[in-house]
């Protein structure tokens, strides 16, 4: 329930209303927190996929604070364009932003592994993926017929499944074929740092309120992180090597064309426009009790495709609207962008600070498990969830099941289609990218009823 003491009712649900400062900053600051470890848990995984995270053989330290560091920085950057807006870009709605889970089916095996398209041409995907996105906010409107919550759901729901992997392969001790190697992967002291994450967070999200239970995630990895410390698996060896400042370099990975990472991450784009929709939808009811306008979907979804493109130049992931943000307001009843946009500067200061980076860098992967383990556990419940809305007729049933059958088969036997070239390989064995496909065209050409 809002506060009113902050504040009329009416002043509460205005987007340009700014609350005193004294409540604004900390309203501020806890969106950055509700957001900040799934914000750069992209980059970590990214860079482990990429051989460079936490102690593989070709790690490459700097470069993966670099990641994190513009993770942060690009998405305050993003979430400045959405709160403020710059001509017909951003919804000027309080809209955090941050780089996206929805990417990572298709960016990990971009990177993984000899002759794969590696950080150039994954970075130049997300350039050009982004344009395309903002593309797509001249007429987004158009497209929503074809994305109903059967299709969305699965979509989300696979997401979510492809990505539970990633979260037991970390807490056991890290993914890849190095860290199964090392004799203390899938022991019992890994396992128990992950739990003490996964048991915090429960506890701060069911006994607690407001700041603590919008922040349980990053509680849960704090405790876990000070009992990792204890246990001796903490090292604090590579933040006084980091600097105090550093500024984003264009390319710095490289630039490269590779079609299947460019196709792909143009077909992620529609789906994380969407998302984008009904975050702008889902925020303008919980904290204003209207629908979103069209003016407002558009210029949210030029400021994703933006805010994209540009991380891409500087070596960040795609950005997308943050759902867990959207609850944060519903809650507090505060609709200000204002609000919102000073948690955004605070993100740009950090962005510009390595020894952030290094420091994020310290947590022990198997603590970053037990955190992944609930985030992505949570995006495929909020697929399961949108699923709650279809009618399960035959129809939608068989939409599902022929969809959910392919996309999950084929990231489980990725050598199924051997025949393949490499580009239509990596697309295929995301197993995200064939299940929306089929279910948005089987969802367009069955007809409405089918006979028992």
């Amino acid at each position: 329930m809002a506060d009113t003491s902050i504040g009329t009712a009416e002043q509460l649900r205005d987007p340009n209303y700014t609350p005193p400062l004294a409540t604004a900053v900390p309203l501020g600051i806890q969106h950055v927190l509700a957001m900040f470890v799934s914000n750069v848990t992209p980059a970590i995984i990214v860079a482990g996929a990429a051989g460079f995270g936490f102690g593989a053989p070709g790690a490459d330290i700097p470069a993966l604070i670099y990641m994190i560091q513009m993770s942060i920085l690009f998405a305050g950057i993003a979430t400045l364009i959405q709160t403020v807006g710059i001509g017909p870009v951003g919804a000027r709605l309080p809209i955090v932003q941050g780089t996206s889970f929805a990417f990572l089916p298709v960016m990990i095996p971009a990177v993984v592994g000899a002759g794969t398209a590696g950080l150039a041409g994954l970075m130049t995907g997300v350039f050009i993926g982004g344009i395309f996105h903002f593309c797509l906010g001249f007429f987004i409107g158009r497209i929503r017929f074809a994305l109903p919550p059967l299709v969305t759901g699965l979509i989300v729901l696979m997401i979510g499944l492809a990505l539970i992997k990633v979260g037991i392969e970390y807490a056991a001790g890290g993914a890849g074929d190095f860290n199964r190697s090392k004799p203390s992967w899938g022991g019992l002291g890994n396992w128990f740092q992950a739990l003490i994450v996964i048991l915090v967070t429960l506890g701060v999200k069911f006994f607690t309120r407001g700041f603590m239970s919008a922040a349980a995630v990053l509680i849960g990895i704090i405790a876990g992180y000070v009992v990792a410390f204890f246990m001796g698996d903490v090292s604090f060896g590579g933040v006084g090597n980091a600097s105090w400042f550093a500024a984003p370099m264009p390319f710095k990975f490289g630039f490269e064309l590779n079609w299947a990472i460019i196709i792909g991450m143009c077909l992620m784009a529609v789906i994380s426009a969407i998302e984008t929709v009904g975050d702008t939808s889902g925020i303008t009811k919980g904290g204003a009790g209207r629908e979103a306008t069209d003016k407002e979907v558009e210029g949210a979804t030029f400021a994703d495709g933006l805010g994209t493109a540009v991380a891409g130049v500087f070596g960040g992931l795609p950005n997308t609207s943050f759902s867990q943000n959207v609850g944060l307001i519903a809650m507090t009843g505060v609709m200000s962008r204002h609000v919102v946009t000073i948690g955004a500067l605070f993100l740009i200061f950090c962005g510009f600070i390595p020894k952030v980076g290094a420091i994020i860098n310290t947590v022990p992967i198997t603590v970053l498990g037990g955190g992944v383990i609930v985030m992505f556990g949570m995006v495929a419940a909020a697929g399961v969830n949108m699923l709650s809305e279809v009618n399960w007729n035959k129809r939608n049933m068989i939409i599902f099941a022929v969809s959910l059958s392919v996309g999950l088969g084929l990231q489980q036997v990725p050598d199924a289609m051997g025949f393949l070239g490499n580009t239509a390989k990596i697309l295929m064995t995301s197993g995200l990218l064939p299940a929306a496909v089929i279910s948005i065209v089987l969802n367009l050409v069955l007809p409405e009823t089918l006979d028992d």
